[in-house]
């Protein structure tokens, strides 16, 4: 009898601990407080709130107390064109954005106005007076960018993540249950992740936002594996990938037309995000449209990474090192002097793809240090270069590089001003398969190259004199494939005015 009470309790109250949406930590821009009696007993209060114009992201969190009563508030919200949506007891918050919304709410444009909050009460005792509180608050730009829900943060470390997936939104597939290939689920693309270990992912399907729902969904769930909105603006004149981003973005870039990979970058920089461009060196045709990097006007400065290993194109004649990948286009940017970091990208399209090769869900991995496991973290980490690109994505891989003049070391992603009688070292932590190799390259030309057995610090000098001095670092399996890309540390003249 007991156990049926139980059940029936749950079927009434619901479960109402897990948190629909990340609540901000600055104090709300409103706050709503009010009571229900007897008197409100299965009944439905409307209570107004006006939402300020630039509102872009809703979140609202809300309690009451007399729970031990029994005592039952279930949460609801309309806005003036009928219901956003109503999660009855089971959710203490909510959000509401353009592109995602907490589930038991619908995503869509958050107008101005008068919006009210639906209570429904399907039970008080009599004699009880409840008290509840709604905490609002009103988020524009990049501050609801960064309204995700939180993963457990695992403070400063390594963090092994994919930027470059497609799923069902755009043109991602995988076998149904009957074997017949169909549109992929997001969840299984995030389920292949988190079995590889990975830290975080972007799902980056072509020019929509669609996506950014299933992900606030799933989220949850997947509450080791952080997953950071992205996007792959596709273009005619090239592909670049937006990470950080849920807000519509209008795609259609045209010469000399009112959008431009400027001024998308410039709204993407705007709102919290970063840039990075794909796959520049493919050809563009048939095969893969618009692939190859023609961007007119673009200016590179306006860049944050570039994709240098696409699990793709790893697969083409030449692999990661070939004509088809991003390494020449990314060291010529690097020639200028222009801080940005190589990154690498599956592009994989079939979320369900369990064979280890290049293209599945986390071959290649990019790798980065960061100061924490959250969204912010994992793009200042990659903002700052310190990052390497692990192709096959083994787990215990380890490759870091810093350099020193002797006075001062700079890390992966950093200029170190030197002179040209300056002694510089470059410092190495490695861990690779047996058999191993460890090249230190200046641009494409190797420097030295020594035997790696296992993990291991490597100190090496670096002889030589010319500046712009581009010093990175590979390591190659015992077959000479590349396994492990360093970023670059840039060797510039010691009054920083060197050009090539």
């Amino acid at each position: 009898m007991r156990l049926t009470w139980l059940i029936l309790a749950l079927l009434v109250t619901g479960w109402a601990a897990q948190a629909g949406a990340q609540v901000p930590v600055r104090q709300p821009d409103q706050q709503l407080t009010g009571t229900i009696t007897r008197a409100d007993y299965q009944r439905y209060r409307a209570v107004p709130f006006s939402v300020p114009r630039g509102t872009v992201r809703l979140v609202v969190a809300f309690d009451y107390d007399q729970r031990a009563q029994k005592t039952v508030i279930d949460l609801g919200v309309e806005d003036q064109h009928g219901l956003r949506g109503s999660s009855g007891g089971n959710k203490a918050d909510f959000t509401i954005g353009e592109s995602d919304a907490t589930p038991s709410y619908l995503p869509g444009r958050i107008e101005p106005g008068r919006w009210r909050l639906v209570l429904a009460v399907p039970n008080i005792r009599p004699g009880i007076t409840a008290r509840w509180t709604a905490r609002i608050w009103y988020l524009r730009a990049a501050e609801a960018e960064l309204a995700a829900p939180l993963v457990a943060d695992r403070g400063s470390g390594w963090y092994r993540g994919d930027l470059h997936l497609h799923s069902a939104h755009s043109d991602g597939t995988c076998p149904s249950q009957s074997g017949k290939r169909v549109p992929c689920p997001v969840f299984k693309t995030l389920e292949t992740a988190a079995e590889r270990g990975l830290d975080f992912v972007a799902i980056t399907d072509h020019n929509t936002t669609s996506a950014q729902a299933a992900i606030r969904e799933a989220q949850p769930y997947f509450d080791r594996l952080l997953l950071i909105p992205g996007r792959e603006i596709t273009t005619f004149f090239g592909h670049f990938n937006i990470f950080g981003v849920s807000a519509p973005i209008d795609y259609r870039v045209t010469p000399n037309g009112p959008v431009s990979f400027n001024a998308i970058a410039d709204r993407v920089h705007a709102l919290g995000g970063l840039v990075s461009i794909n796959h520049p060196a493919l050809p563009s045709g048939e095969p893969c449209m618009g692939c190859g990097w023609a961007m007119p006007g673009a200016d590179l400065a306006r860049v944050d990474a570039i994709e240098v290993v696409n699990g793709g194109a790893a697969l083409l004649p030449g692999g990661v090192e070939g004509p088809l990948s991003g390494r020449a286009f990314w060291l010529k940017a690097l020639s200028a002097q222009r801080p940005v970091t190589a990154i690498g990208g599956s592009d994989n399209h079939d979320g369900a793809q369990t064979a280890p090769i290049a293209g599945s869900v986390g071959r290649p991995t990019t790798v980065v240090w960061a100061d924490g496991l959250t969204q912010r973290a994992i793009l200042a980490g990659l903002r700052a270069g310190r990052v390497f690109i692990d192709i096959g994505g083994m787990a215990e891989s380890m490759l870091d590089l810093r350099v020193s003049n002797g006075r001062t070391t700079a890390e992966m992603g950093s200029i170190l001003r030197a002179a040209t009688s300056d002694q510089l070292i470059a410092h190495m932590t490695v861990q690779a398969m047996p058999g191993a190799r460890l090249d230190l390259m200046a641009g494409d030309a190797v420097i030295t190259s020594v035997a790696i057995d296992g993990a291991r610090d490597v100190d090496l000098p670096i002889d030589r004199q010319d500046r712009p001095l581009i010093v990175r670092a590979v390591v190659r399996a015992p077959d000479g494939k590349v396994i492990l890309m360093s970023n670059a540390v840039t060797i510039s003249g010691a009054n920083g005015s060197d050009r090539p």
